[in-house]
Formats: structure tokens, C-alpha cells, sequence
């Protein structure tokens, strides 16, 4: 980075204004800090946050965050200049020309874009004086702030294992975002994008993205001894494995890993099992899907609805040329499905799965392609 940020200077961009901050923020910031989403993301603020913590931030932390090189701006309404959130740059490393970028919004201008123009305007200023590399972290289950790293063109990076300690003890990890300087202005691409209004149905079975409240209905789901014995291995998950899958599914989506969907009967809404498509040859254009059913809805053809409707989104939505999906050679029942939805028998891979005490299990593997007939 070559030249220091003025705490004196203005930015505005994108429908907001970047500006010091002044004591008449000060009831503003008290008020946005105090909010128990900010409290809860935010570990590091005082807890409870008072008009004092905002005063002393005002006068001595956010010229501080200048002073060694960072930023500390004030995101205000530029109508009425009334503060909105804030957004700055820390654990700034002057020989790499890398800064950390981070923020919150206050609860009276959430779902309005300020953050992602926020962050935005200042990704630029920094990028214009500098900066090479910016980093945005975020927790796993955070994803309202990782759609806004997305739309501001951040890339994810991977995770840090344990980066940040959080109030009351323990340690969480962190999701990294990264924008460069040179990368191509606009929100970053989305390989998996969002269902059309949010689900997906043919009028019998709705497809909906797996989420913390499903954690209940997908332990019992796979804890069923069928659904155990065509785990890779078959070993039935923990629930604490259940919960992290469930509070990190919208996450995992957004960047691409899997998109996990939970498959509920579309007249009574109730949870008859989940489905998953998972990107394995994203740049051939490849996608494998897995499906699994509580054992009161099989027999009604809900799984083979669920993969017609899943099959469609990928080829339709995420411009997926090829499907494939594996079986065990004694699930015949998985294998109907498969082949009531269009996909055709290719082969038997031995020894492709790990079995039961260290033993190998066989494949049966089924294709559909962009120029099939759906089933």
C-alpha cells in the first residue's frame, strides 16, 4: 500500500457516503453495536454496548484504525447523512499491499445493499491507492455477509480453521473472501445459482435448500439403517456432524461445493427426505446427485420426482452437461428411480467405496445427459 488513508476524506459511491465519523453518531452507533445481530457476529465488541463504547470509538478507535494505516468510515445516507453502518480496513501489511476489509449495518438499513456498496466503494478507493489484495472473513454460518462478499465481487479462498476467538470461549472458523486488484469489476460468479423463487416443485414434491431448522428431521433421516447402509462408509453421522451440515448447507451452495436440498411432500409440507447435486467436474460440466428417503414416504415415487426435478435445475439453471449417480448392486430400489427419471445403466466400478471394517464395496454407476429424455 503506498499512501496512508485520510480520515478527512469523503467517498461516495454506489448510493452511499463514506465519511468520518462525528459525535452526533454517536446515539447511532450505540444503538447498531447494541443490536443482537451485530453482537452475535461481532465478537469482539462490548457486550452490552453503550453510548460510552460509542464515544470512545468516535474520538480515539476509529482515528487509531487511520493512524496505523487502516480506515474507519462512517457509511451514511447521502440524502440525510444519517449513519447507516460502518466499513474499514484493518491488519493492513504494508509489503504484501494487503488489508482486511469489514463491516455492519445498523438495523434500519438492512436489505437495502449497503453493505455490498459500502464495500464496494471502498474495495475501490483502497485498490486506487495501492492496495493489491483485500481479504473479507466471515463466519461459516454467516451467509447474509457472504452474499455480500459475492456481490462485491469477492472470491471465496477456503477456510481458516479456528482464526478468531468468540466471546464467552472457544473459537470459531473463518470463511476467507478475497478480491485483487486486477479482478474483473461486478459480483463474483456464482457456479450454483439461488432455486427460482426459492424452491423447486411439480406440484406433488417441493425441492427446498437444507437449513438449521432441518437438523432434527435429517438426524432421524440418517439414522435410518437403509439410508446408513448407503453412506460412504456406511456408518450413521453424529448429530453434532448433522448440525454442521445443516448450518453450513446455504454456504456451502454459495461458493459452489454442493447444493443440498431437503425434499418435502408440496400439500402438507411435511419432510420426507433431501437430495444433494454436487458439482464433482466443474470444468467438464459434471455433477453427481445422491438422494435418500424417510422410510413412511418410499414406494410413491417421490424420490424419482425429485431427481426429475433436480436434473432439470442442473441442466436448465446451472448449465450442467452431464449427471451421473452410484448405487450399491443390491439397491435395486435406487436403481429404479434412477432409471424411471431417464438416467441409463454405464457400468460397475469395483471396489469404488469404502465398505463396512475396511472392506471395499462395488459401484453401479447411471448417466443422464443434457440431450436425454427425462425419464
Amino acid at each position: 500500500m503506498t499512501a496512508p488513508h485520510r480520515s478527512t476524506q469523503r467517498i461516495e459511491a454506489y448510493g452511499v457516503r463514506l465519511r468520518p465519523f462525528r459525535l452526533d453518531d454517536v446515539e447511532d452507533v450505540a444503538a447498531g453495536c447494541a443490536d443482537p445481530l451485530t453482537q452475535h457476529f461481532l465478537d469482539g465488541l462490548p457486550d452490552p454496548y453503550t453510548e460510552a463504547d460509542a464515544r470512545l470509538w468516535i474520538t480515539e478507535g476509529a482515528p487509531a484504525a487511520f493512524a496505523g494505516g487502516g480506515a474507519a468510515y462512517a457509511v451514511a445516507d447521502p440524502t440525510t447523512d444519517r449513519l447507516l453502518g460502518t466499513v474499514g480496513l484493518s491488519h493492513v501489511v504494508p509489503q504484501r499491499g494487503q488489508a482486511e476489509i469489514g463491516y455492519w449495518v445498523a438495523p434500519w438499513a438492512r436489505g437495502r445493499g449497503v453493505a455490498t456498496a459500502a464495500t464496494r466503494a471502498l474495495s475501490e478507493h483502497a485498490f486506487a491507492t495501492g492496495t493489491a489484495r483485500l481479504e473479507l472473513l466471515t463466519r461459516v454460518e454467516n451467509t447474509a455477509s457472504q452474499r455480500v462478499a459475492l456481490a462485491a465481487g469477492f472470491r471465496p479462498e477456503g477456510v481458516r480453521r479456528a482464526a478468531l476467538a468468540v466471546r464467552g470461549g472457544g473459537r470459531r472458523d473463518r470463511m476467507v473472501w478475497v478480491r485483487l486488484a486486477d479482478d474483473p469489476p461486478g459480483p463474483a460468479e456464482r457456479p450454483l445459482p439461488d432455486l427460482p423463487d426459492g424452491r423447486l416443485t411439480d406440484g406433488l414434491v417441493v425441492l427446498r435448500r437444507l437449513g438449521p431448522d432441518d437438523n432434527e428431521q435429517m438426524y432421524r433421516l440418517h439414522s435410518d439403517p437403509e439410508v446408513v447402509a448407503s453412506r460412504v462408509p456406511p456408518e450413521a453421522p453424529t448429530r453434532d456432524e448433522i448440525e454442521r451440515r445443516c448450518h453450513g448447507a446455504e454456504s456451502q451452495w454459495l461458493v459452489g461445493t454442493a447444493a443440498a436440498m431437503t425434499i418435502l411432500d408440496a400439500a402438507s409440507g411435511e419432510f420426507a427426505g433431501s437430495c444433494m447435486l454436487l458439482p464433482d467436474q466443474p470444468a467438464s460440466g459434471q455433477a453427481m446427485l445422491g438422494y435418500s428417503l424417510l422410510p413412511g414416504w418410499r414406494g410413491r415415487g417421490y424420490a424419482t420426482r425429485a431427481v426429475r426435478l433436480l436434473a432439470r435445475w442442473g441442466f436448465d439453471h446451472v448449465g450442467l452437461s452431464r449427471l451421473w449417480a452410484g448405487t450399491l448392486p443390491e439397491n435395486a430400489a435406487s436403481q429404479r428411480v434412477l432409471q424411471k427419471a431417464g438416467f441409463r445403466r454405464e457400468g460397475l466400478l469395483r471396489g469404488r467405496l469404502p465398505g463396512a471394517a475396511g472392506s471395499r464395496a462395488d459401484s453401479t454407476v447411471y448417466g443422464l445427459l443434457t440431450t436425454d429424455p427425462l425419464g
